[in-house]
């Protein structure tokens, strides 16, 4: 079998750390990378290339992904296995990865594959056709060292007409957009209301809306306009609010109460979306 070229080039520029066992091999009209990472808590970069890059997180994930291309396209979620995303030739994506642990791949085509022109980004996408070619890539490459260059060109070719046709002058997370009724908002903040003292779950607000982890981050925040977690500090503090105005618990007592472990937290939080701190607060507006 006749390899692909390993290069030393990569695609990825500006990460806050690098990931291990990189592997880059490159055939005539496209490329191939792969890579892991072992558990770390925060990873933070920019990735731009000059070609579309079609990426699959294989094994792994990561509990949050946050997303920013600058053409305005955004995603806030977890990054789960078969996770698909999609970044056109020069487009520049900043990212946040929040305790990461993956195994992820990309196939890269160069700008001139017409059937990609109206392909835009996309993010968090499933897709068992593009998941399970990347995934082959991978098998055949840790098996024989290599990527024999006539397969990848017609698999790379059967594959950029593949998302030209299915993906081609739409913005795939927009057509999958998914709404949140009126009644379905109500269940959800009536479960974050009733456990305001203890561990409120992502899961658990996605099971009360019917939906997986993923789509509840992106239908909740079309909804609201907020990510879950801003929307739960925030009952977090009207509660606090109401009880610091009519009730005598110490500041402390009030915070375990909304579900702040720790009194600088429930601080920092409170005068971030009161604009003062909870002392000041009650003060101006106690009853007692």
């Amino acid at each position: 079998m006749t390899e692909t070229i390993l290069a030393e080039r990569t695609t990825i520029g500006r990460l806050s750390t690098q990931p291990d066992g990189w592997r880059r091999l490159e055939w005539n009209g496209g490329s191939f990378e792969t890579a892991h990472r072992p558990h770390t808590t925060l990873v933070e970069g920019v990735i731009k290339s000059d070609r579309h890059l079609i990426m699959a997180t294989l094994r792994g994930g990561a509990e949050r992904h946050e997303i920013r291309t600058d053409d305005g396209h955004r995603y806030d979620g977890p990054d789960r296995p078969g996770s698909i995303s999609f970044l056109p030739a020069g487009c520049e994506r900043r990212l946040r990865l929040h305790n990461v642990n993956w195994h992820w791949a990309a196939i890269g085509l160069l700008p001139d594959a017409a059937a990609l022109s109206g392909v835009g980004p996309a993010s968090g996408l499933e897709d068992g056709m593009v998941l399970g070619l990347l995934s082959e890539f991978e098998r055949l490459d840790a098996i024989d060292g290599g990527l024999d260059p006539g397969y990848c060109e017609t698999m790379a070719s059967a594959l950029s007409r593949y998302l030209g046709r299915r993906y081609g002058g739409m913005k795939p997370v927009a057509a999958r957009a998914i709404t949140l009724p009126a009644w379905r908002l109500r269940r959800i903040r009536d479960h974050i209301d009733a456990h305001l003292s203890g561990v409120i779950r992502i899961a658990d607000l996605a099971q009360c809306a019917g939906l997986s982890d993923g789509h509840f981050h992106r239908a909740f925040r079309s909804a609201t306009g907020k990510t879950p977690l801003a929307f739960i500090q925030e009952r977090r503090i009207d509660a606090a609010a109401q009880l610091l105005a009519r009730d005598t618990a110490s500041v402390c007592d009030i915070a375990l109460q909304v579900g702040f472990v720790s009194p600088t937290h429930f601080a920092r939080i409170f005068h971030a979306i009161v604009g003062c701190n909870p002392s000041e607060f009650r003060r101006r507006h106690s009853v007692g």
